[in-house]
């Protein structure tokens, strides 16, 4: 095949993702917290963008302070002239010198200070942990400072090990305990890391085990769940025979546990009982991670005509613009080609961000006030009234593309008043009616399902079976191997495991 050259004219449509695009694109799917993490970002790094309600930008000049009343200067309760001399003072406050500031002037009237050996007196006091170099105190750093599980150990190790040897290894030990209690790592690998007998790091981890709190240092379930028992004096062969069974516990299989054990019916449920009453995770008092609470993006009210109001949280969206006043003066100021251009970048950078949160926040509007519209008898009824919807719904009837409406419900939250959910709560799959007519919500199916077990008879247990046979009866077909999904996605066991703790239930 011969080669040739030729021109050609095509015509063709592509998108081309421009950096202010890419930014919008970014912006769109951030959370509350990190959308406020990226404009904090953007503050520290254009010199054009500021707060809005700050009060002076970085080209407007500080209020100045207002000029002090006439009382103010006439009626100064010192005088025009103030007397310094030790005279003049004990005059004016009818008293000796030393009676007044006891810690700073002696009885013949010379101040004290570091070069007068003052007893007491730290030149260090005003530094440190001991004092604030501006005389402030601050007690609540000190109430407010939350103790971690290592620290309550460490505590504790320097009253009960006295040799430094042991004390290292135990110092090593707290290290590899995690935040809900339990050692992690070999002790074999742990003693030859630290060249230390394996009988000795056993000895010194037996002396952990006795802190507090119970159960601490274990290396299994199986240990804390006796390290507490041997606490409260309750650790004798037939509990130790049944925290060494704790399969048949978790299967609740009574019968093996019997057998095992050797005990009646009401003993092994007063065992049963005790166990639950300890703590599988002792670490988990000491040191936990804050929890960050939901900040919604949107409110859902009941509106005055009796249809639903949709409003966007304000408090939560960084409110920033472009401080046009500082452009034009420092625009004015300008040497060369290359400060023109740094001051145009920041300026297109800062007019872009603040039209890219504005669209953000118009695009979040709409998408969250079609879904209020799609599921309108969620809101009014509650969840069993839930919709299938999918993002195609959504996109059709506000005229935008599917990845926009994908991208505007991740990671946000609607609050309305059945409580906070995320947008993408609404978004459920259909499953079809037994009877042909309108599509029941997965979701919707998923709460069905619980409401039947939780109502069940504990001596007529519901099987996967009987659920759908009651589901097609209110006319949703659905499928068994369905149901079971459902049901195990909810965590919820089986008829068989059911029966057995309702079983239990029963005996204690």
């Amino acid at each position: 095949m011969a080669l040739s050259q030729r021109l050609e004219i095509r015509q063709s449509q592509a998108l081309v993702m421009t950096p202010q695009l890419m930014q919008a694109i970014k912006l769109l799917q951030l959370s509350n917290l990190d959308l406020v993490a990226y404009v904090e970002g953007e503050l520290e790094r254009n010199p054009l963008l500021e707060r809005t309600g700050d009060e002076a930008g970085p080209g407007e000049a500080a209020p100045e302070p207002p000029p002090p009343s006439e009382d103010a200067r006439s009626g100064d309760w010192l005088g025009d002239e103030l007397e310094t001399s030790r005279t003049a003072i004990e005059s004016r406050l009818d008293t000796g010198l030393e009676n007044v500031f006891p810690d700073d002037a002696g009885a013949d009237g010379q101040a004290r200070g570091p070069a007068n050996d003052v007893p007491g007196y730290s030149q260090w006091a005003g530094v440190g942990g001991g004092g604030r170099e501006d005389g402030e105190y601050n007690l609540e750093s000190y109430v407010s400072a939350e103790i971690t599980l290592a620290d309550h150990l460490a505590e504790q190790m320097s009253l009960a090990i006295a040799d430094a040897g042991e004390r290292m290894i135990a110092r090593h030990l707290v290290d590899l305990v995690d935040e809900t209690g339990y050692l992690t790592g070999d002790l074999a690998g742990i003693a030859d890391r630290l060249g230390a007998p394996l009988a000795q790091v056993e000895a010194v981890l037996a002396v952990l085990q006795t802190f507090d709190p119970p159960g601490i240092c274990a290396r299994s379930l199986t240990e804390c769940l006796a390290i507490q028992l041997k606490e409260r004096d309750r650790f004798d062969p037939a509990m130790q025979a049944l925290v060494g069974h704790l399969d048949l516990l978790a299967r609740r299989d009574l019968a093996a546990l019997r057998r095992v054990c050797g005990v009646d019916d009401d003993d092994l449920a007063d065992m049963i009982a005790e166990i639950r009453n300890l703590n599988p995770k002792p670490g988990l008092a000491f040191g936990s991670t804050l929890v960050q609470p939901i900040v919604p993006d949107v409110f859902v009210r009941l509106a005055p005509d009796g249809g639903w109001a949709v409003e966007l949280n304000s408090d939560t969206l960084p409110k920033v613009l472009v401080n046009q006043t500082y452009y034009s003066q420092v625009s004015k100021t300008t040497k060369n080609d290359t400060e023109k251009t740094y001051l145009a970048d920041c300026l297109q950078t800062a007019t872009w961000l603040i039209r890219a949160l504005d669209q953000r926040a118009k695009t979040i509007l709409k998408v969250a006030t079609e879904i209020v519209r799609q599921q309108d008898a969620f809101f009014a009824h509650g969840v069993q009234h839930l919709r299938p919807l999918n993002l195609k719904t959504v996109a059709d009837a506000i005229s935008m593309h599917e990845s926009t409406v994908s991208r505007v419900t991740a990671n946000k939250y609607m609050a309305t008043t059945r409580g906070i959910f995320e947008l993408k709560y609404f978004f459920t799959s259909a499953i079809a009616a037994a009877d042909g007519g309108e599509a029941h919500s997965a979701e919707a199916v998923r709460h069905r399902i619980k409401q039947l077990i939780d109502a069940e008879n504990p001596q007529d247990v519901l099987s996967d079976d009987t659920i759908v046979d009651k589901l097609r009866a209110s006319g949703i077909d659905i499928a068994r191997r369905t149901v079971a999904k459902y049901r195990e996605a909810m965590r919820i066991p089986s008829s068989v495991q059911r029966r057995r703790e309702k079983q239990v239930s029963a005996v204690v």
